[in-house]
C-alpha cells in the first residue's frame, strides 16, 4: 500500500497532477514498447494520478489497460481522467492494495509498477511479487520503474539523500535494493532479465514469470 501523503501533486480543478509523472512518461514508453506484450490486459499497481495509464493507453491501443489504487482519493482522480481521455482500452479502476492477497483480478499478460516500491513498506513489494506470481501467465512480465539501489550501478548523492528523507517521513519506507527483490522474485519464479537506466538517476527492469 503506498501512502498517498507522497505523491507530488497540484489540485487541477477534481484532477491530481504528478510533475514526475509528465516528466518520465516518454521514456518509460519507449521501453514498455520493447517489453509489453503485443495484445492482453496490462495491469498497473498503484495508478496515482491516472496520468501514466492514460498516456500508455493511447500509445498501445491494442492493449487493455487496468488501472488501480488503494486510495479514494487517487481512484476518483483516475476515474476522472480516463473518462476525460474517452479512451476505449481502459477499464475502471480497481481498489488494489499490493500487500494483500486478495486481488480484484486473477490474470493479466502484464504487470506494471511505478514509483511505489520505496514509498511503501517492504511487505507490500513482497505481495506485488505474490500477486504478480499468482496472475502472470508462463512468460509474462512483471515490469519495475523507480529509484532503486544496486550493486551494479553507483548510486547518485540525490538517491542517497532521497532515501534519508523517505525514511524520516516513514521508517518503513526506503530505496530497495535490486538485489534484495531479485532474491525474493526468484523465490517466487519470477526471473530478473533485463535492467535499465533510466533518466533522473532512476531503473526500469523486467522479470517474467519462468
Amino acid at each position: 500500500m503506498v501512502d498517498e501523503r507522497f505523491y507530488e501533486a497540484s489540485v487541477q480543478g477534481a484532477l491530481r497532477s504528478a510533475p514526475a509523472a509528465l516528466r518520465n512518461r516518454e521514456p518509460i514508453a519507449g521501453v514498455l514498447a520493447e517489453w509489453l506484450p503485443e495484445r492482453g490486459l496490462v495491469l498497473e499497481i498503484a495508478s496515482g494520478t491516472g496520468e501514466h495509464v492514460v498516456y500508455f493507453a493511447e500509445r498501445f491501443p491494442d492493449l487493455e489497460w487496468q488501472p488501480t489504487d488503494f486510495h479514494p482519493h487517487a481512484l476518483a482522480t483516475i476515474r476522472s481522467r480516463c473518462a476525460e481521455a474517452r479512451l476505449g482500452n481502459i477499464r475502471s479502476p480497481l481498489v488494489l492494495d499490493a500487500a494483500s492477497s486478495d486481488w480484484p483480478i486473477t490474470a493479466a499478460g502484464a504487470v506494471l509498477s511505478i514509483n511505489m516500491v520505496h514509498i511503501s513498506a517492504w511487505k507490500s513489494a513482497l505481495g506485488l511479487l505474490d500477486g504478480a506470481q499468482r496472475i502472470l501467465p508462463l512468460g509474462g512480465a512483471l515490469i519495475l520503474y523507480g529509484p532503486w539501489l544496486s550493486d551494479d550501478f553507483e548510486t547518485a548523492a540525490s538517491n542517497l539523500d532521497f532515501d534519508s528523507d523517505l525514511k524520516i517521513r516513514n521508517p518503513a519506507w526506503g530505496l530497495r535494493r535490486v538485489e534484495d527483490f531479485a532474491r525474493e522474485a526468484l523465490a517466487r519464479g519470477l526471473v530478473l532479465e533485463q535492467t535499465r537506466k533510466m533518466p533522473a538517476n532512476n531503473l526500469m527492469f523486467l522479470l517474467r514469470r519462468a
